[in-house]
């Protein structure tokens, strides 16, 4: 049984851990462990969609260069209703959002994080927390292994339950999706499909290249009742039969959940804090959860680094991280709830039926791009 010492742990190296990593390396912290069950490069099912504000961020942690290149950039998107209505939104040639692969992004932001001293644990099972008290102190691996740190950052997404407050209220959201081969499709655009079947949510074509796209639904249970693999084949049939019919399909399908809440609260106790999906932090209406991964591992980052350098105390850091954290996302998903019970309705086929009126347009595309 080894223990290693450090200033601060970070258990989980997706998108929220790497950020926070990679941030507390920029503001000179040192002694930084990121662990992970995985090696790097790993692939991870997701849409990979990076939104503007995703990219916003990237670009603050300083990783954006090196993750453009990898990307591929959209200009606009595809929307179609539960009514069948269908509208093309253009954000212009400015690239609005890209789609890189979570195989590529999380190793970029990992190997940034290394270059800036972080020291990376692959293959670290986590099974438990260590605790002086109320207070945790570290984590244990299924082999016996320790790292005692000042501080303890969770990152471990849906999954993961090491570390966390108890019985805190969560909502799932499942997801299940495939990728082709030269599927027809609007270069530079994306696709999001409103059908009936599994509103409020949606189904989406994402281009990772010219050649190849993912395609995948996202919807809640009702009653244990769904299968996810008739109801995903249903949906391929109606939307994308034809231009499926002579695509290569590449692998399997791929389906995982995706947790979430509308209140942003306990993501902190004595010796740790939450970031990411761990603190239920994802858009409750899109999904979206890799720009608000980073996001609050960054503001993570700063709040540690206040404490580890005196500046503020932990209480006081603590605090201000949370409303920092409600500051960024809460509005997002309190509107990401009025979004849902819209989408049940018939207003997007109204809003795509306006749409030939420019101002009904540009608004219709602020209100998705805000979402």
């Amino acid at each position: 049984m080894s223990v290693r010492e450090a200033n601060v742990v970070i258990l989980g190296a997706g998108p929220a851990g790497t950020a926070a990593a990679a941030q507390l390396g920029l503001l000179g912290v040192r002694d930084v462990v990121l662990v992970d069950r995985h090696d790097f490069p790993r692939d991870k099912t997701c849409g990979s969609g990076l939104s503007p504000r995703a990219i916003e961020t990237l670009k603050e942690l300083g990783v954006w260069r090196d993750i453009e290149p990898h990307s591929y950039a959209i200009h606009g998107m595809r929307l179609v209703t539960k009514g069948d209505r269908e509208s093309w939104q253009s954000a212009g040639e400015k690239a609005a959002a890209v789609v890189c692969q979570r195989r590529v992004l999380d190793h970029l932001m990992l190997q940034k994080a290394q270059a800036r001293g972080v020291e990376f644990i692959p293959h670290f099972n986590a099974t438990d927390v260590l605790r002086e008290g109320e207070r945790v102190v570290g984590i244990q691996a299924q082999d016996g292994t320790k790292i005692r740190a000042k501080y303890v950052m969770i990152a471990g997404g849906s999954h993961c339950r090491v570390g966390l407050p108890e019985q805190r209220p969560r909502r799932i959201i499942q997801a299940i999706m495939g990728w082709w081969d030269d599927v027809p499709f609007r270069a530079h655009h994306l696709e999001m499909i409103f059908d009936a079947s599994i509103a409020p949510y949606y189904g989406w074509l994402f281009p990772e290249n010219e050649r190849r796209v993912n395609i995948g639904i996202c919807y809640e249970e009702r009653d244990g009742k769904q299968n996810a693999r008739e109801l995903f084949q249903r949906f391929l049939d109606k939307h994308y039969r034809d231009r499926l019919s002579k695509a290569t399909q590449v692998g399997g399908w791929k389906g995982h959940p995706v947790v979430w809440s509308y209140a942003i609260e306990k993501l902190t106790a004595p010796g740790r804090l939450v970031i990411g999906e761990s603190g239920l932090m994802t858009h409750p209406a899109t999904a979206e959860g890799i720009y608000q991964a980073m996001k609050s591992g960054m503001l993570g980052a700063g709040a540690l680094s206040d404490i580890l350098s005196g500046r503020r105390s932990e209480r006081e850091a603590f605090a201000d991280y949370e409303r920092r954290c409600k500051a960024q996302f809460q509005l997002a998903f309190w509107a990401g709830g009025v979004f849902r019970r819209v989408a049940r309705t018939d207003a997007l086929d109204w809003v795509v039926s306006a749409s030939e009126v420019p101002v009904v347009k540009s608004t219709a595309a602020r209100i998705l791009a805000a979402l």
